[in-house]
């Protein structure tokens, strides 16, 4: 009973935050099953700031904070630029230029968005169905990914054994977690289905705010831990900057950190940034994934709104992350003889559990426990909940509206959503149980997944000629790949990320021209619409002839610039609170001035330029 660390009111704190996204989903049922567009995007009366905060929210999940958390500690402030692997960056293309772009569309889905661009003939409905596979995939992706982690997180916290004798089947080690993550899950359903985006929303809301008081509570007791302490890291830790190998040796410290980096795959680390910065770029051109981050663009008021609210998005996030990862992975390195015992999984050591295990240590005090758990219960239920709340909006809207019940009413799509949350949800938990980790999935999903994506997407905003057929056969030349290299090549997906791109590009175009081009009327009305730079000069030229008054977009070096400056912005929205964490006030002091010299240039050359 002694490993039970929660005191009566740790526990009451989570009951609290449980029972108050169960009232949430209740509240918003009703408004909720008005219609479609009510239960998937909020009937698009939702401030950008909320929605902003809500993605933050849903981005802020448990299992990258584990991850991060990791990194820093092996790797230091060279861990700065490895989230690029995501990319992060992504957020900065949606923020300056994409988010606009996809907004003006007006739909409700990435599918939908498909006949937007390519019509209704026999090869955009080929590659509707690829992108509704496609984003359920990867819906299930995460939900997998998420569920991984929150098990591992709780079985620390509430050891099985005292659970055991209550539990009416007994349960294997091995799946302890899974029990858990189902447990908790089963709140994140229920509100989810219940209220469709505006239950997300606002649950996210709150939940952020959760995670932020979280966040504080950790940097403060990393502060003045390390006040009083002496923290021993390898040369060149606390600095950002590398060569083409990592040089980050734990020798004569925590010589076992070492065998983590070779396992890891990062000590060239030249070349893998080399890798990671071309597929970065490629996957942010090619625009948001169908994921909840789609649903919650296509959820903002207009195109304006759009953008500020993915600009918004990095403003709340990484400062407030930041401060906890900084946290947890300083308190790591100064508790790490004493935990080092509680990090070991059978024979093995794992770097995954020094979150868990920190929050687990004396030095967070009682009922602060409760805050941090109720934090991080709240990051994985806010990621659960959007990532369901968009697999979701594909099922309903793309298929069961689209092809089953064209007229389905308000009762008749709300079951239909209820009926195919409980069934994703299933399907995410038997991902769950057959994935092997965080790293592991995370870097599937980053460099196997989203490298089937990037082509035909990039393509389909920037060359005219491109079509449904192309679309739909460099989807499946990726994709295709992308699910069978992890069982041939014992490599990290990002190292045969090049050759999944020339596949799905080869795709592409034998696709392309195995069909005509795109009907003409359709191209206009998408190009007229969206108005996006690229190979467009016949489409051009045709809708100037019939609008002598169009204008055509002349935005790319300006939006290349602000790219560009967003991305230094947003890598001082990491290391400024990281640094100010180590209380390093050098470097804190220039990654300030920096932080504040572009913001005031995004503000003039973005801000005050953004428009419908």
């Amino acid at each position: 009973m002694e490993n039970i660390l929660l005191s009566w009111y740790d526990g009451l704190i989570i009951v609290v935050y449980l029972v108050g996204l169960v009232v949430i989903g209740l509240l918003l049922k009703k408004k909720a099953s008005q219609n479609l567009d009510s239960y998937l995007l909020g009937g698009n009366n939702m401030p950008w700031y909320m929605l902003g905060v809500s993605n933050a929210s849903g981005m802020f999940d448990i299992s990258g904070t584990t991850w991060l958390v990791t990194i820093l500690f092996v790797y230091g402030m060279k861990s700065v630029w490895l989230p690029w692997l995501w990319p992060v960056f992504n957020q900065i293309f949606l923020m300056v230029y994409l988010s606009a772009w996809l907004r003006r569309s007006g739909v409700r889905t990435g599918a939908e968005w498909i006949n937007f661009r390519f019509g209704t003939g026999r090869d955009a409905q080929f590659s509707h169905w690829i992108i509704v596979v496609f984003a359920l995939i990867t819906c299930l992706a995460y939900l997998a990914y998420g569920f991984i982690g929150l098990g591992k997180f709780v079985e620390i916290f509430i050891p099985w054994e005292v659970i055991a004798p209550y539990f009416p089947v007994e349960v294997s080690p091995e799946f302890v977690p899974h029990v858990y993550g189902i447990v908790f899950t089963l709140f994140a359903v229920f509100y989810s289905i219940l209220g469709g985006m505006l239950s997300v929303v606002w649950a996210d809301v709150i939940q952020f705010v959760i995670m932020a008081v979280s966040s504080i509570i950790i940097a403060v007791i990393a502060m003045v831990t390390l006040a009083h302490s002496s923290m021993v890291v390898p040369e060149g830790w606390f600095s950002p900057f590398f060569g083409w190998t990592l040089d980050v040796d734990w020798s004569g410290i925590y010589a076992e950190v070492n065998e983590k980096i070779a396992s890891d795959g990062y000590s060239l680390f030249g070349i893998f940034f080399s890798l990671m910065l071309f597929k970065g770029i490629l996957v942010s051109v090619a625009g948001p994934a169908p994921t909840y981050d789609m649903q919650k663009i296509l959820s903002t008021k207009s195109p304006k709104e759009a953008a500020k609210m993915s600009g918004f998005v990095s403003v709340v996030l990484f400062p407030v992350r930041f401060l906890m990862v900084a946290g947890i992975a300083v308190l790591g390195i100064l508790l790490y003889p004493e935990v080092k015992s509680s990090m070991m999984v059978g024979d093995r050591l794992d770097f995954e559990q020094i979150l868990p295990v920190i929050i687990k240590h004396p030095v967070i005090p009682l009922g602060v426990t409760g805050i941090l758990l109720a934090g991080l219960l709240a990051a994985f239920m806010s990621t659960f909940a959007g990532t369901l709340n968009a697999a979701q909006a594909y099922l309903v809207n793309d298929i069961y509206c689209r092809y089953w019940r064209p007229n389905a009413s308000a009762k008749q799509i709300s079951r239909a959503n209820y009926l195919s949350g409980i069934v994703l949800v299933l399907v995410g938990i038997g991902f769950g149980i057959f994935a092997l980790d965080v790293n592991s999935v995370m870097q599937w999903i980053v460099s196997g997944i989203y490298g089937a994506y990037v082509a035909a997407n990039i393509l389909k905003w920037h060359w005219w000629r491109f079509n449904g057929s192309g679309f739909a056969w460099g989807m499946v030349a990726g994709l295709v790949p992308a699910l069978i290299f992890p069982l041939i090549f014992d490599i990290l997906p990002l190292y045969y990320f090049p050759l999944i791109l020339i596949i799905s590009i080869a795709g592409c175009l034998i696709g392309t021209y195995m069909e005509p081009a795109t009907d003409r009327e359709v191209l206009k009305s998408f190009y007229k619409r969206t108005r996006p730079w690229g190979f467009w000069k016949p489409i051009q030229e045709e809708v100037q002839r019939e609008d002598p008054g169009f204008q055509e977009n002349r935005n790319f070096k300006r939006d290349m610039f602000n790219v560009a400056v967003g991305i230094v912005w947003q890598l001082m929205l990491v290391a400024v609170p990281i640094y100010f964490v180590l209380m390093d006030k050098l470097y804190f002091l220039a990654s300030l001035a920096v932080l504040l010299v572009t913001s005031y240039v995004l503000k003039k050359t973005w801000y005050e330029k953004l428009e419908d």
